[in-house]
């Protein structure tokens, strides 16, 4: 049905979504090639899994822009599903791999505490102890960007076992704060703590979250039968938590300085698959963006009559990529490594479009 004042259709299964329509620049155009799970890897890196691994989307902002909060990473992945791919960033580093995080503030991060307490002073004795030994490491290994990274991501993790638990204690937020995010619910409760959490990292200088929710099987997002039953269930997950982030956001004056992208690996058949189901479907599906200078409640690009191809303003999914770069102040072209030349398409163009 058609919502707000710009008269966006928004499927039922996100209600309010639909309520935020006129904040959304949607684009209903998109195409990529992998026809299976990888179309994920697709997503974030722009190439086919075929092709060899690739930096992803995330590790390009966090070598391009560096830190803004030395005492959290920059590139966090959360989520009831994070992101399988370990190797974010490939040959720009291991430093600049996501840091998977879980809301929790007794377990946020693997190892970030120790398995029983320790006296400060015994504390400070370990610490200098491993200074010193990955002293030594460096000086025996001077060009190993893998001991180099992980002597950072030590550093940083120790950083963490303070910032972290902290931003994830939402003791400080008000009633109404958590019922915007659905905590209030047990459906939506447990995404509604990651987006509220993702939120409060924002507040604090963190660039980069990638959020992935949801997995294979029945009853899920990639569930190939009875989806009106599943749809509407996973729909009561997450569309309250999502419509909390973006008027939270709205009311802090916050949205026009972060860039919510709401996407997917491919679309599904319009076709039925069995009696009620829908296949993968690569060659047209929607995506959309809200904030960061984007514009608000508008649609750009469609598909064909039923649904099966993307026909007009057709794009790829590096385009979602280079529209971010670009709101972020990035030129990919100029983040290129020596050595490394990327396709034309690996970079692809900014959906001017929806640019205010």
């Amino acid at each position: 049905r058609k919502y707000g004042q710009s008269g966006i259709e928004v499927s039922d299964y996100f209600p309010r979504i639909g309520q935020n329509v006129d904040r959304l620049a949607i684009v209903r155009s998109m195409w990529t090639t992998d026809s299976n799970h990888g179309a994920q890897t697709q997503f974030h890196s722009g190439r086919h899994m075929n092709d060899g691994e690739f930096p992803t989307l995330g590790a390009w902002v966090h070598y391009g822009l560096g830190s803004l909060n030395d005492n959290l990473p920059q590139f966090i992945s959360i989520g009831t599903r994070p992101y399988w791919n370990t190797k974010d960033g490939v040959y720009l580093g291991p430093a600049h791999d996501a840091v998977p995080l879980r809301i929790d503030p007794k377990n946020p991060l693997d190892f970030c505490s120790p398995e029983r307490e320790f006296s400060s002073q015994a504390r400070a004795v370990g610490i200098d102890l491993t200074r010193r030994l990955n002293a030594i490491k460096e000086d025996q290994s001077p060009q190993d960007r893998v001991i180099a990274a992980r002597v950072t991501s030590y550093e940083l993790a120790y950083r963490m076992q303070m910032s972290v638990p902290e931003i994830i204690d939402f003791s400080t937020e008000t009633a109404a704060t958590k019922k915007l995010y659905g905590l209030d619910q047990p459906a939506s409760r447990e995404f509604g703590e990651v987006l509220l959490a993702s939120r409060r990292f924002i507040e604090r200088g963190v660039r980069f979250i990638q959020i992935q929710h949801g997995g294979g099987g029945a009853g899920a997002w990639d569930a190939h039968s009875n989806l009106k039953a599943g749809y509407a269930t996973l729909g009561s997950w997450v569309d309250q938590p999502i419509a909390g982030l973006l008027e939270d956001l709205d009311s802090r004056g916050m949205l026009d300085e972060t860039l919510v992208v709401f996407a997917t690996e491919f679309g599904r058949s319009p076709g039925a698959q069995n009696s009620d189901g829908r296949d993968h479907h690569i060659y047209g599906f929607t995506v959309w963006m809200a904030g960061g200078g984007l514009k608000r409640g508008v649609v750009h690009g469609a598909g064909d009559e039923i649904g099966f191809h993307a026909v007009e303003n057709r794009h790829y999914v590096t385009d979602i990529h280079a529209t971010v770069l670009h709101q972020l102040g990035l030129d990919s072209r100029r983040l290129e490594v020596p050595g490394r030349k990327r396709l034309d398409i690996d970079h692809g163009k900014p959906i001017t479009e929806i640019i205010a």
